[in-house]
């Protein structure tokens, strides 16, 4: 009766590992055929006016891989600076925007902030630039 049930765990044991193996491929190859890109690396404001208020400008995100590409999270160097985006796939060929709003309020002089922007579409962050001088 022991060993039956050693054999019977034993044969969990290796469909758990088979199957976890095969998870694991899969989402390789997945991983393999999504792209991301972005028309522009860096944004420059220019001169802006402290007094005018935050300023926002908006990265147009691509993806040219041939399966769904998912945004998992953008985050911004500083907290002066705002990222939104929407984390709903973004379907092979089509584009989607990431407004970045930077709040000058007590920050005069010049600023450079970048954005790292994660997904399935590579392994790291693609990074973005927005940079000024506030006045």
């Amino acid at each position: 009766m022991k060993k039956k049930l050693f054999v019977l765990i034993g044969l969990f044991a290796l469909l758990g590992v088979v199957s976890f193996g095969v998870a694991y491929a899969q989402a390789q190859k997945d991983k393999g055929n999504n792209k991301i890109q972005v028309a522009e690396t860096e944004y420059d404001f220019g001169e802006i006016m402290e007094a005018d208020g935050p300023v926002s400008h908006t990265f147009t995100v691509k993806n040219v891989g041939n399966t769904p590409l998912v945004i998992t999270r953008v985050n911004a160097s500083c907290g002066c600076t705002k990222p939104e985006y929407s984390s709903e796939p973004i379907a092979a060929g089509a584009s989607s925007t990431i407004k970045v709003t930077y709040n000058p309020a007590g920050r005069p002089g010049q600023f450079v902030k970048t954005i790292a922007i994660y997904s399935n579409g590579m392994d790291g962050a693609l990074t973005v630039r927005i940079k000024g001088v506030v006045k």
